[in-house]
């Protein structure tokens, strides 16, 4: 089974809750402090919400393909080195409460990609490391260069 995921920034977690459980017609498959999350069959879909700074219009954080095995994560990253993309790879990383494996690429718009398969829930929000390191573009989740701290409140498939 693989989804696509769409993760939003926004400013009203709690507004964007009860509007997206009204469209889609069901509550989030996991909350916590700052973020939620919607595991959709119909469409499939991850449709991830992050708390962002209150007032700011909901943007986009990043997208991705939710994949069920890290099998796929790596069949994955065989498949976009050989396109010739830039590719930055995170294995056991703790990222929006769940144990992932992950590879990110960045489209044309410097849009991030991030291609993960989730491994175990986790108790914390956590953070991943820079997707830009080698894609040489911004990254959802932290700022500068490999070596840097990451950015808090990352927004990952969980």
């Amino acid at each position: 089974m693989s989804r696509a995921q769409l993760a939003l920034r926004v400013s009203d977690l709690e507004a964007s809750i009860t509007f997206y459980s009204k469209l889609f017609g069901t509550e989030p498959a996991k909350r916590r402090e700052g973020y939620a999350n919607f595991a959709l069959t119909e469409p499939p879909l991850k449709l991830v919400l992050i708390e962002g700074e209150p007032g700011q219009e909901t943007r986009l954080d990043h997208l991705g393909v939710e994949v069920g095995s890290t099998d796929q994560v790596t069949a994955a990253t065989t498949r976009l080195k050989n396109a010739g993309l830039a590719t930055f790879e995170e294995n056991d990383t703790s990222c929006c409460y769940a144990l992932q494996d992950k590879v990110w690429v960045h489209g044309p718009g410097k849009e991030p990609w991030e291609v993960y398969v989730v491994k175990a829930d986790a108790d914390t929000l956590g953070k991943s490391a820079d997707p830009s390191a080698t894609s040489g573009t911004g990254g959802c989740c932290a700022s500068g260069t490999a070596d840097a701290d990451p950015v808090p409140g990352c927004a990952c498939g969980g």
